[in-house]
């Protein structure tokens, strides 16, 4: 590449992150570190109409929590500093001024109430306005009036904007990474607004200014922002600059039928659109990834597969494996459909990776609350077991409650096979064991087996019977497992209660 690597992830504090945000965030720390770049956040907090407390915050949690902090950005390594554009307004006065200097830019009076009897006008003669050369030269601006008229305007305290003069009879010829040569017409382009009389710059000016001074290679953003291409194209070039390269990753679709991914599917259909949970200003909860039990790995790798195929087969990726295997010339153009169950799949394969050790730990907060102490590496053991049939830690209890409370019931579809003399095994059988000096798994499954052989009993007539009566149901791990770690005597004890009960 002809510069070094430098990209930005730069969203608007104006909620929480959506996991479309996420992905955006991802593709560009995985480029980033592919080339041995930067990654660096940037705060665009210009409408400061739409701030919202505590947003900037939350996009800063959930970049560390998914594992892809930003190298620079608001306290950290700030070499292009400041990097929230509300601190940054003097730097775009200066630049909005230098575009009304070489003509590229001038300045409009028009009133929103002259601009909306403008657009009914139109839209009662079934055409749609655009502010643009077309009508420019009629309309209330600086191109119009002397420049001694629009100053005096300016210093009485008019009302303005400052307006982009875009090329007229033009074909932009552009190159985008994923979507390749692209066409534009700049006669059907409107003059956008690129400064406010508030003092504040709009999202177009302040976006090229600092992609420009932050020395920013290559732009890789939603699709959503394709129709803007253009003039920022046109505005590195009224500038005289060097334009980055430019990558627009597809949509996320909801899981059902079209469209782009929103909060409300995940309200609907019951998942999380967000990384973190958020507190609404009303007082309503959004779920989040995290709160929902999700490990940030699996959030990683699921969003990384959401428009980027690495050409094999292969699903499960470390965040070192995304690094070196990414490549933006693989993501594709058509958007990708969110698969919420798909995701779960995802992270039911990172869970049965945890350490059994920092699981043991999450299952002893839901016993204590129980008022079960058990020694940890116990507790480790059963995680162990248990693990590979749970997605989240929410889940261990449920699936290994019966090692830690004797079954008060038994499943009435388990007990079909429970036959009259099944009792009289049982009672046999919890003599044997009671008898039994080596409680470990081997050797009590050594000793179980050779009983049964021994009294000619099918195999069947006793082992679901043992499970039954030691677990309630005929779910479970390996039978001698659970022995063991109940022990002897809650071996027995529960043996013998089936028997006497059922």
């Amino acid at each position: 590449m002809s510069k070094p690597v430098r990209v930005r992830f730069a969203p608007s504090p104006t909620g929480p992150l959506h996991i479309g945000g996420v992905r955006t965030a991802l593709f560009n720390y995985l480029f980033a570190k592919k080339h041995g770049g930067t990654f660096y956040l940037r705060i665009e907090d210009t409408d400061q109409n739409r701030y919202v407390e505590g947003a900037e915050e939350y996009i800063i949690e959930a970049l560390n929590w998914c594992g892809i902090p930003f190298d620079e950005g608001v306290g950290k390594n700030e070499k292009f500093g400041p990097y929230r554009q509300s601190e940054r307004k003097e730097i775009y006065v200066e630049y909005a001024q230098q575009l009304i200097n070489n003509g590229w830019a001038y300045y409009a009076f028009d009133t929103a109430e002259a601009l909306d009897e403008l657009r009914k006008t139109e839209e009662a003669a079934g055409k749609t306005f655009i502010y643009n050369h077309a009508n420019r030269g009629t309309l209330d601006n600086s191109l119009n009036i002397s420049a001694d008229e629009a100053a005096k305007r300016i210093a009485g305290g008019e009302d303005y904007v400052i307006r982009f003069k875009t090329p007229v009879d033009e074909t932009l010829h552009l190159k985008d990474i994923i979507r390749g040569d692209i066409k534009f017409e700049t006669n059907l382009l409107d003059d956008k607004v690129l400064f406010k009389s508030d003092g504040m710059p709009t999202y177009h000016l302040a976006n090229i200014v600092d992609d420009h001074l932050m020395e920013t290679s290559h732009v890789i953003r939603g699709e959503e922002w394709l129709p803007s291409m253009p003039l920022h194209v046109l505005l590195y070039r009224a500038f005289e600059w060097e334009a980055p390269e430019f990558a627009h990753l597809p949509l996320i679709l909801k899981p059902v039928g079209n469209g782009k991914l929103s909060k409300r599917d995940g309200d609907k259909l019951g998942f999380p659109v967000f990384p973190l949970q958020w507190t609404n200003p009303d007082g309503t909860v959004s779920a989040g990834y995290r709160e929902k039990g999700f490990l940030p790995e699996a959030v990683v790798n699921f969003l990384a597969l959401l428009g980027w195929n690495p050409g094999t087969d292969q699903e499960l990726f470390t965040l070192e494996e995304l690094v070196l295997l990414f490549d933006l010339e693989r993501v594709h153009k058509a958007g990708a459909k969110f698969d919420p169950e798909k995701n779960k799949w995802f992270n039911h394969q990172y869970f049965g990776r945890q350490d059994n050790a920092l699981l043991a730990r999450e299952l002893s907060h839901i016993l204590i609350s129980k008022g079960i102490n058990w020694p940890i590496e116990d507790v480790a053991e059963v995680v162990r077991l248990v693990k590979e049939r749970a997605t989240f830690a929410s889940e261990l209890w449920d699936l290994s409650d019966y090692f830690f409370v004797a079954p008060a019931e038994y499943d009435e579809k388990a007990l079909k096979n429970w036959k009259p003399e099944t009792n009289e095994i049982l009672k046999e059988l919890a003599v044997v064991l009671e008898n039994t000096l080596d409680f470990s798994p081997a050797h009590t499954e050594t000793v179980v087996k050779a009983w049964i052989e021994e009294k000619g009993i099918g195999m069947g007539k006793v082992m679901q019977p043992l499970r039954i009566s030691l677990v309630g149901s005929l779910k479970g791990p390996h039978l001698f497992d659970i022995m063991a770690l109940i022990g002897k005597e809650e071996t027995v004890s529960r043996i013998n209660k089936a028997a006497d009960t059922l």
